[in-house]
């Protein structure tokens, strides 16, 4: 008789315990714990990306012995606008670790530098127009939608945060 008691009380007690540990434990803190965790290792994949790109870009320096030198101009010039459109994508991520949100501007800048990106890269192989137009349109449209970004945002006025996440250089 008193075994059953004993398994009547831990069969009634291990659900209601774990129920109480679970709503007790607070959701939100495992949330942005791991956001935190993927965010990190999103971030050292991009410095690790930048760094190839770097090495890369280096590397393809040796194209000036063996290549006519506007061809290597040309790799070298689209490979540096791919890093720094790779710094616009870093720069996000690490707004969203510091703010918890992701600015509709930092998107669009980030955007911005790849569509020009790859408009100096199609002028360079020599796009056709419409190509042009095109990009030129979307480049247009992205403008607009960062000066409304900026004019309409509903934080307050832009001041000086601590050098714009440490990534501004002088």
């Amino acid at each position: 008789m008193t075994q059953t008691t004993l398994e009547q009380t831990l069969s009634n007690s291990w659900p209601k315990r774990f129920m109480t540990r679970l709503t007790a434990y607070d959701i939100t803190r495992v949330w942005e714990a791991g956001t935190r965790f993927i965010l990190s290792l999103l971030t050292l994949t991009i410095l690790l990306g930048m760094a190839g790109g770097v090495i890369k870009t280096f590397l393809d320096l040796r194209l000036l012995l063996s290549a006519v030198v506007e061809v290597a101009l040309r790799q070298v010039v689209v490979d540096t606008l791919t890093l720094l459109a790779v710094v616009e994508v870093l720069k996000t991520t690490l707004a969203y670790c510091s703010d918890g949100r992701v600015r509709v501007t930092f998107i669009i800048d980030t955007v911005l530098v790849v569509m020009l990106t790859e408009v100096i890269s199609r002028w360079f192989t020599g796009g056709e127009w419409h190509q042009f137009a095109i990009l030129g349109a979307i480049l247009i449209t992205l403008a607009l939608m960062r000066i409304v970004a900026v004019r309409y945002s509903p934080a307050p006025p832009f001041t000086r945060q601590a050098n714009q996440l440490g990534l501004s250089f002088p």
